[in-house]
């Protein structure tokens, strides 16, 4: 079994963290934040050590099987229609202003 370093999470640990994901906290709530982010990091320490090498990692706990319908055409909307408010265009399309200069493309 491996030995557990307990390290307790300082405030001062919570700000640098939230420094890095720029969020804003108070001295109140990076007081309030630390010992919860302790009992996290506990949590975590302890399925470590029941994790083993015989056990396969799973992502899910309920087997998932990917259900798909057979893929049919059926009747749209006539593109006449769907075109009919777009203020423009072209051949049955859309037509939008050019946002990307391919000019210098090789």
């Amino acid at each position: 079994m491996k030995e557990q370093v307990i390290v307790a999470v300082s405030p001062q640990d919570v700000s640098r963290l939230a420094d890095l994901a720029r969020i804003e906290l108070t001295d109140q709530e990076l007081a309030e934040l630390a010992p919860q982010i302790d009992v996290i990091l506990d949590a975590v320490a302890s399925v470590s050590e029941v994790a083993d090498l015989d056990i396969a990692p799973i992502s899910h706990a309920v087997q998932q099987t990917n259900v798909m319908r057979e893929d049919i055409c059926t009747p749209s909307f006539a593109p006449e229609a769907m075109l009919a408010g777009a203020p423009a265009v072209v051949e049955q399309r859309f037509r939008v202003p050019r946002i990307i200069d391919d000019s210098n493309a090789q």
